[in-house]
C-alpha cells in the first residue's frame, strides 16, 4: 500500500509519472471500453441470428405443410405447444395483401397463442417484401400483450393454384434474448472492471519501477543542493549517464568558481588592508591636523573594506555546496562567551534550538549573524536575553533574539532597517551592527526583521536557509 501510495501522491501534481500513467490508463480504459462495446454488439447479433433462425424454422414448417384447396390456403396442424397457449410468446400468422396495400391475416390462419389479435406489421412491409421476394425481413414490434416486445420474421411466397401472394409471419417474445444480452453485458463489465483495475495497478507499478532511477537522481541532486553530498554517485542506466556526468561537471565547475572567488576576495583584502594599515601607522607617528584627518578617513576606509569584503565572502560561500553548521553548537558557544563578557551586568542568555537543526552555510557567517544579534541584546538589554532557533518549513529556519531593554519605536525600527538596506549610507560596524546581519542574511537569500519583544525590548528575527541533518 505504501508503494502505491507514494506513486499516487506524485500523481497529484503535474509530473512525468502522471503523464505516463494517465496516458497508459487512458488508452487501456478506452481499449477496454471499445472491446466491451464490440463484444456486446456481437453477442447481441449472434443471439438475434439464433432467434431469427428459430423463427425461420417455424416458417419453413408452416410453408412445408401448407396446401391450396380451391384457391384457399389451408394451414398445417402444427404440434408446437407454445403456439397453442394464449399469449405464450410464440406466434405465427399467414397473411395476404389487402386492397390498401397492407397485410392482413387470412381468416383462421393464425396461431391460437394470438387469441383474437393479429401481429402488427409496418405499413410498407408488403412493398418491401414484394421488391425482394426471396429475402425474408425481420423487425421488432409490440406484442399482443401490453408491454410485450416481439421479433417478427416475414417471408413472401406464391403458391400454384392461387393468384394472390401469401406472407408468412412468425414471431417470438424477445425478452429472453434481451435478458441474455443484459447478463452478458453485466458479466463483461464486471470482468473488464477487474481487468481495468489490474491494468491500472500494473501501469502504476511499471511507471514506478521504470522511473525509479529518475526519482533517485532527484534525491541525489537534492542532497548535493542541501550540502549532504558533493557529487552524484548513483549507478544509473545508460540513458541517464550523460545527464549525471554533466551535472557532476556542473557541480565541480561551480565549486571551482566559488573557490576562485574566495581566493580573489582574500587577495583583494590583503591588497587593500596593507596600504590602509600603513597609512594609519604613518598618521599615528606624525601628529597633527593632517594626520588626524588621514587617520580618521583611513579608519573609515578600513571599515568599508571590511564590510564589503565580508559581504562578498558571504555571497561566494552562499553559492557553494556542502557547507552546513550546527545551530545548537554555535548558540551554546556564543551564549557561554557572551555571558562571561556581560558577567558584571548579570545578563542571562536563555537559548533553545533542536539538535538536528542545521544552517546551510559556513559556521563563521552564522556566528556573525547570531553573534551580532545576541551581543546587541546583551549590550542594550537589562538582564534577560532569549534566543530561539526553529525550523520554518523543509528548507528554511528562523532565528529570533529578544531582550528586555528599551527597544526601538516603529519609526526607529523602520529607519534602522532602511539604513541597513542602503549600504552606501550606513556606517558598517556601528550602532546595533544590523547592517552586517542584514547583508549576510540577504547574501543567503534570507531576510532580517525587527519587532517588539514580549520581554519588553527588541526582537530580531532572521530567516535563513536550512540544511538537512
Amino acid at each position: 500500500m505504501s508503494f502505491l501510495g507514494g506513486t499516487l501522491a506524485r500523481l497529484r501534481t503535474p509530473s512525468l509519472a502522471r503523464r505516463l500513467v494517465m496516458l497508459a490508463v487512458g488508452w487501456s480504459l478506452a481499449s477496454l471500453l471499445i472491446v466491451g462495446v464490440v463484444l456486446a454488439l456481437q453477442f447481441q447479433r449472434a443471439a438475434l441470428r439464433t432467434f431469427d433462425s428459430d423463427l425461420s424454422d417455424l416458417i419453413d414448417n408452416l410453408l412445408a405443410g401448407t396446401t391450396i384447396e380451391n384457391g384457399e390456403v389451408v394451414a398445417p396442424a402444427l404440434t408446437d405447444l407454445k403456439a397453442l397457449r394464449a399469449y405464450s410468446g410464440r406466434y405465427w400468422e399467414i397473411a395476404e395483401v389487402g386492397k390498401d396495400g397492407r397485410l392482413r391475416a387470412i381468416d383462421g390462419l393464425t396461431s391460437r397463442s394470438l387469441y383474437d389479435t393479429e401481429l402488427r406489421t409496418p405499413p410498407d412491409l408488403a412493398q418491401r417484401l414484394k421488391a425482394k421476394p426471396s429475402k425474408p425481413i425481420a423487425y421488432d414490434t409490440a406484442g399482443p400483450q401490453p408491454g410485450e416486445r416481439v421479433r417478427v420474421m416475414s417471408r413472401w411466397t406464391r403458391f400454384y393454384g392461387r393468384e394472390a401472394p401469401v406472407v408468412y409471419l412468425a414471431a417470438g417474445n424477445r425478452a429472453p434474448v434481451d435478458r441474455e444480452v443484459r447478463n452478458f453485458i453485466t458479466a463483461t463489465a464486471v470482468a473488464f472492471f477487474g481487468l481495468g483495475a489490474l491494468l491500472i495497478g500494473a501501469v502504476i507499478i511499471q511507471v514506478q519501477v521504470g522511473l525509479r532511477p529518475l526519482f533517485g537522481l532527484r534525491r541525489e541532486v537534492a542532497d548535493v543542493r542541501r550540502g549532504t553530498a558533493e557529487r552524484l554517485q548513483g549507478d544509473y542506466p545508460s540513458e541517464l549517464r550523460p545527464l549525471t556526468d554533466e551535472l557532476n561537471a556542473l557541480v565541480a565547475h561551480n565549486q571551482e568558481t566559488v573557490e576562485r572567488q574566495r581566493t580573489h576576495v582574500g587577495n583583494l583584502a590583503h591588497a587593500l588592508k596593507t596600504p590602509i594599515s600603513v597609512m594609519m601607522t604613518e598618521a599615528g607617528q606624525r601628529p597633527g591636523p593632517l594626520a588626524e584627518v588621514v587617520g580618521r578617513q583611513a579608519d573609515v576606509m578600513r571599515q568599508q573594506v571590511d564590510h564589503h569584503l565580508r559581504r562578498a565572502r558571504a555571497a561566494a560561500r552562499s553559492q557553494g555546496q556542502g557547507e552546513r553548521t550546527s545551530v545548537a553548537e554555535v548558540l551554546d558557544e556564543l551564549a557561554r562567551t557572551l555571558e562571561r563578557i556581560f558577567r558584571d551586568k548579570g545578563v542571562a542568555i536563555d537559548w533553545d534550538a533542536p539538535e538536528d537543526l542545521w544552517f546551510q552555510g559556513e559556521r563563521q557567517d552564522f556566528m556573525e549573524i547570531a553573534g551580532n544579534a545576541m551581543e546587541n541584546a546583551g549590550k542594550f538589554g537589562r538582564s534577560k536575553v532569549r534566543v530561539r532557533a526553529t525550523p520554518n518549513g523543509a528548507e528554511r529556519m528562523r532565528l529570533v533574539v529578544e531582550d528586555d531593554g528599551p527597544g526601538l519605536t516603529p519609526e526607529q525600527r523602520e529607519e534602522v532597517v532602511r539604513r541597513g538596506a542602503r549600504l552606501d549610507e550606513s556606517a558598517p560596524g556601528s550602532g546595533l551592527g544590523l547592517s552586517i546581519m542584514d547583508e549576510l542574511a540577504r547574501a543567503y537569500r534570507g531576510s532580517l526583521n525587527l519587532g517588539a519583544s514580549s520581554l519588553g525590548g527588541l526582537a530580531v528575527t532572521v530567516d535563513l536557509p536550512r540544511a538537512e541533518g
